[in-house]
Parts: structure tokens; C-alpha cells; sequence
């Protein structure tokens, strides 16, 4: 049940546009689906979905999607695409991200902003993406390994640190910040359960603290993307202005143009000292989804920044033994050695971690997870299939017609053809309709399936 006081609320914030406003909170939700196009492209993907979706208006290679139980689909378990909500798509389209910049993504599980922006920036790009919340943490790395990123590294860090280690080094930051979710009450009950003035507040003091980290990590010329889900003036606008009061060195700027025309202006309350006409307001009853808002700032170039980043990372190195036996693997079953990047040691796993700084404490995960150490030799891990897969010498290339495909997702070892075998025993790779699935090792004519048992399909 929507909140009262939310409603009056919204009542006086939208005014004429209230009634509208309430019948879209009585459908359904919306969902989409955004194509990870470091695996695949729109033309390959389309036929493979058990559905004919629509394009978003506002966003390259994303679509309304009718279900979300996509689950069990191979497309899926290939990292094809990624399930998200119109309005959080959008979120990332409003910067604009450009190839090759360093981004930082403070408050990053699941993965949806993460991810969009991983494909956004490139392998030249570099990603910090950090999760507060240690158990989210899991699910946000999952998510990167799937969709096959390797110029990411996880952290679960507080802000402060960050800022602290990093200093203004980066291109974009990007604050979808936790707060009090009205723009999530149909698709979430509990959101509207939990919903209060209180919490509103609670959040809005919150946000202003990472808000303020947030400066301190961006270099000159670079830009702060905020977002929420919520409407609140207190977490939105007001913190907005309130920000640019307390940092004369950053400015509104334009969200990119299909973004801006799905949109509504931000909102100028009592009090207001600034124009914030350039804030967005996604509304379910102005463009299908759910609620967003987002506010696009730029450093000037003329700031001096205090302090950059390290310039090593003080994590442990592997032995010569083991980087020798990395070397070998990697010569071994790739076509072509991937540049730019160190072996690293963490948590008794060997990582392909990208040249960028990176703390002493509190990463989760160091770009690639090469594998792990056992009897001499290295047993390759699931995202090294997942993200350097293209690049394997010995590949099995299935189509979305072969039978073995499901067999492969339940964990069965799969017959391989002469031509599969060609390139003798060793570890190979799985592709599904050419975006790498997982990984197996070839002996005598077989597939041994190294795909995680739990992320198998069932039955």
C-alpha cells in the first residue's frame, strides 16, 4: 500500500500531473533488457530471446522486455545481456561515458550501472567498482564475470577511503546512491513497507556524506554523475544545490538529449540558489519505467586538486615460480597474450589485474580471475573463460540449435567433433553463438565440463 504521506507529497510536488502520476503506480512494473555488447551485438541477440522486444527511445542496444524469467536461457548464461530497469538505463546514457576514460562506481550491486558503463568504456577504460555492503559484494562480481569485463576491479570500501586513496583520478564517478525508493513501490512491496519522513531525512544526510567524497575522487575537467530511485526533493534537488553551494567549482551540465526528452526538469523548491532546471526526473507516468532521478555536474578544469592517486598497488606478487607458471598457461591456451596487465596474488587466486592502482584492503576482486593454484599447475577459473574466451586456441563453437548447449549448462561432459579436437588435449573454451559461455577441458574427444555447478541449470 502506497504511503499517505508520500502521496500528499507527491500531490503537491506534481500538481496538475498527479492524477497521471498515480494511475502509473497501479500497472505493472516495467522491465528491459540492456545487450552487453562486449559479447554480442543486437542482430545476434534478438533471435536467440523467447520474445519480441521493443526499443528504448533514449538507449543504444537496450529494449522493454515482456518477462524477466530469463534465467535458464543460454543468452542469458553467456552474458549477453543484462536484465534492468528502463529508468537505471538510462541513469549511464545521461553521461554519455566516453572509450578509454578511469570511471568509479560508488554504490555498484547488482551490477546494472557497472556493467553498462564496462561496455561503455572499453578495454582501454579503467572501472572501480565498489560495494559498502560486504555481501552484496558477491552478486555485483557475478555479475561483472558474466557479462565478461576485464578492466574491473571490485572493492568494498567506504567512500571516505577511496577518496582518501584515490584522490581526484578519475574521469566519472558515478553516486547511485542508496536512499528511500519511491520510485520502487510497484515493483517492490517493501519499499513502500519501510517508507518514512524519517527515512527520507535519514538518507538525504547519508548521500551528502558520499556526495562529498565524490568531489574529492574527480580530477579536473571530470564529471560526477548522482542518481537516485526516489522523488524526494530532500535527496534530490536539495542535495544538488546544497552541493553546489559547498563546491563553486562544479556546474549543472546537459544529460544527453534522448535523455532529456523522456524527461522532466528538476524541480526548484523554497530557498533554492541555484537553477536546476538541468536535473532529471524520470517519472513511470512521462516514459515507461520505474522512478529515477539523476544530475550530471562537472569539475572545472581549473581546480587544483590537493592529491592523485598512489602510484602501485601494495598487494603481494606471486613467486617467480608462479608467474613463470602463468606465463606458460597463458601461452598455452591463449592465441594471444593480453597486454597492460599484472599477475597478482589474492586470496590464494591468481588475478589478471589491470595497471591501475589498487588498495591494500577491501578489494574483492583484482579485474580477471586467472585461477587457482593445485599440484604444480593452475585450474583455470570461470571468469577467465567468461572474459578472455574469444581468444582461447581451442574453442567449441555451438549454435543456438545444438542439443549439447543445454547439456553443457546442466553440467554434462559433451561429445566434441574431429574438427573440436583438432588442436589436441587442453583446456577450451564453450561459445554460445559466438559470446563465450564457460570453460572445459578437451581429453580424448570429450568436453570435461567446467561449467559452476551453481550456476547450472537444473533437470
Amino acid at each position: 500500500m502506497i504511503p499517505e504521506k508520500f502521496t500528499d507529497r507527491m500531490r503537491e510536488m506534481l500538481g496538475a500531473d498527479f492524477a497521471a502520476f498515480e494511475a502509473a503506480l497501479e500497472a505493472p512494473a516495467i522491465r528491459a533488457l540492456r545487450v552487453n555488447t562486449i559479447k554480442t551485438n543486437s542482430e545476434k541477440l534478438i533471435p536467440l530471446l523467447p520474445f519480441s522486444p521493443n526499443p528504448l527511445p533514449f538507449a543504444p542496444d537496450a529494449y522493454y522486455a515482456p518477462e524477466d524469467k530469463v534465467g535458464a536461457l543460454p543468452a542469458h548464461h553467456a552474458g549477453m545481456f543484462y536484465m534492468q530497469d528502463p529508468s537505471a538505463i538510462c541513469t549511464v546514457c545521461a553521461a554519455m561515458p566516453k572509450k578509454g576514460i578511469r570511471a568509479i562506481d560508488l554504490c555498484a550491486a547488482p551490477g546494472g550501472k557497472s556493467t553498462q558503463l564496462a561496455a561503455a568504456i572499453g578495454d582501454g577504460g579503467m572501472l572501480v567498482s565498489n560495494e559498502y555492503v560486504s555481501a552484496r559484494c558477491r552478486i555485483l562480481q557475478g555479475n561483472v564475470e558474466r557479462i565478461g569485463a576485464k578492466n574491473t576491479v571490485v572493492t568494498n570500501l567506504s567512500t571516505d577511503v577511496l577518496a582518501y586513496f584515490y584522490g581526484a583520478c578519475f574521469d566519472l564517478v558515478v553516486a547511485d546512491v542508496p536512499c528511500s525508493g519511491e520510485g520502487m513501490f510497484r515493483k517492490y512491496e517493501v519499499a513502500s513497507e519501510e517508507w518514512s519522513e524519517e527515512n527520507v531525512e535519514m538518507c538525504a544526510a547519508r548521500q551528502r556524506d558520499i556526495l562529498e567524497n565524490a568531489a574529492a575522487l574527480i580530477a579536473p575537467d571530470g564529471q560526477l554523475l548522482y542518481s537516485t530511485c526516489t522523488f524526494s526533493l530532500e535527496e534530490n534537488e536539495q542535495n544538488i544545490d546544497a552541493f553546489l553551494s559547498a563546491h563553486p567549482d562544479f556546474s549543472l551540465i546537459p544529460v544527453a538529449p534522448a535523455i532529456a526528452a523522456v524527461t522532466a526538469d528538476g524541480i526548484s523548491f523554497e530557498g533554492c540558489k541555484h537553477d536546476l532546471s538541468l536535473c532529471r526526473r524520470f517519472y513511470p507516468h512521462l516514459s515507461p519505467g520505474e522512478g529515477q532521478f539523476v544530475a550530471l555536474l562537472q569539475k572545472s578544469s581549473d581546480t587544483v586538486c590537493k592529491k592523485v592517486a598512489k602510484s602501485q598497488s601494495t598487494l603481494p606478487s606471486p613467486d617467480a615460480k608462479t608467474l613463470a607458471l602463468a606465463r606458460a598457461f597463458l601461452t598455452e591456451t591463449l592465441a594471444e597474450i593480453p597486454g597492460g596487465i599484472t599477475v597478482t596474488l589474492l586470496r590464494d587466486a591468481l588475478w589478471l589485474t589491470p595497471d591501475f592502482p589498487v588498495p591494500s584492503r577491501g578489494v574483492f576482486a583484482l579485474g580477471v580471475c586467472l585461477g587457482t593454484l593445485q599440484k604444480g599447475r593452475i585450474e583455470p577459473h570461470h571468469q577467465f573463460a567468461s572474459a578472455y574466451g574469444n581468444s582461447y586456441r581451442r574453442r567449441v563453437e555451438l549454435s543456438h540449435d545444438d542439443p549439447r548447449v543445454l547439456a553443457y549448462l546442466r553440467g554434462e561432459e559433451i561429445p566434441l567433433t574431429e574438427s573440436e579436437c583438432a588442436r589436441g588435449n587442453g583446456y577450451a573454451v564453450v561459445l554460445f553463438e559466438g559470446a563465450p559461455l564457460g570453460g572445459g577441458k578437451i581429453v580424448s574427444g570429450r568436453l570435461k565440463n567446467h561449467y559452476p555447478k551453481g550456476l547450472r541449470n537444473r533437470g
